[in-house]
């Protein structure tokens, strides 16, 4: 159910009207906006305006986001891949809040992780990140170790829960970081978080690449590996992946790509034990989801071919 600008009658309708009056081009318009379900910690609403044929996504930061997300970088990598054609065009972005208003794409549905069992679909999306790592270099350089050392502060000054085993992890974690930083790091732009609902996906177009929260300069293996981790691909799978981004399954990029595997789920897994920190009215386990990733990435290191990846490299 849409309302009408100014008659909003709970506190996050009434911050939603603050973001719509900060748009200069709908001022004095009878702008409607709905809630559009989805979206873990933002919240996200269609919005409608009088005598524009398109419709508008609106996303509102939520509480406690701004500890791992520098909205100025986000909107900077969204209007590229907007301008690339490869995402929505952004059509406003406050910088004091972080609020975003971008095209909204009719017809389109977000993946799951059933979509990505089709190859057709995983091309698609190696192709949109393979077009995004082409872009110039965004503001800010934040690797996958600059990530995990971030997180590792905030959980200390949080008092964030780790599992018994984190302290076997972090120990091979520190030995990856040496490896992969002695090998030198192919940097590029990233988007770093490939959840299935950020790829959208339509019978009549294209398939598009959102939500660039996360982006940052870092190496692209780690962006592929996110990939392979985020839609629980098997070997076959994998190895098809590694092939089609690189051209080439040679054991060096192999080995590069399963280290930043594991490297993939040593971050989210410290993300998800912050955020249980951060904000517990957010309706998501946090710290189940992140022990889970922690024994994910605890089973990787685990392969009988880890130090012949960490030799390769």
């Amino acid at each position: 159910m849409s309302n009408v600008l100014g008659q909003a009658s709970t506190a996050a309708e009434r911050e939603v009207e603050e973001h719509l009056r900060s748009v200069p081009e709908w001022g004095g318009l009878g702008v409607e906006y709905a809630p559009v379900i989805g979206g873990l910690q933002n919240s996200n609403w269609r919005v409608t305006v009088p005598g524009d044929h398109r419709s508008y996504f609106l996303k509102v930061p939520g509480a406690g986001t701004d500890a791992f997300i520098d909205r100025g970088v986000a909107n900077v990598a969204a209007k590229r891949a907007g301008d690339l054609g490869i995402s929505p065009r952004v059509a406003h972005f406050d910088g004091a809040s972080g609020a975003e208003v971008c095209e909204f794409l009719e017809g389109y549905r977000a993946c799951t992780n059933g979509d990505m069992k089709e190859w057709a679909i995983t091309e698609d999306v190696l192709r949109l990140y393979d077009a995004f790592h082409g872009t110039e270099p965004l503001p800010v350089t934040k690797t996958m170790f600059d990530l995990i050392d971030e997180h590792l502060a905030q959980g200390a000054e949080l008092g964030a829960q780790l599992p018994p085993f984190a302290s076997v992890l972090l120990r091979e974690y520190g030995i990856v970081k040496e490896v992969l930083q002695a090998s030198g790091l192919d940097l590029v732009p990233c988007h770093n978080d490939p959840m299935p609902g950020n790829f959208l996906i339509s019978e009549h177009g294209p398939m598009k690449l959102v939500d660039f929260e996360f982006a940052s300069n870092n190496e692209r293996a780690y962006d592929l590996a996110l990939i392979l981790a985020e839609f629980f691909y098997d070997e076959p799978t994998a190895m098809a992946c590694i092939e089609a981004a690189y051209g080439s399954t040679n054991w060096k990029v192999v080995s590069r790509v399963q280290l930043c595997r594991f490297l993939a789920d040593v971050k989210w897994g410290l993300w998800g034990c912050v955020n249980h920190q951060l904000n517990t009215s957010w309706d998501f386990d946090y710290h189940k989801y992140g022990v889970w990733k922690l024994l994910r990435a605890r089973g990787q290191m685990a392969d009988p071919r880890w130090s012949q990846w960490l030799q390769a490299v």
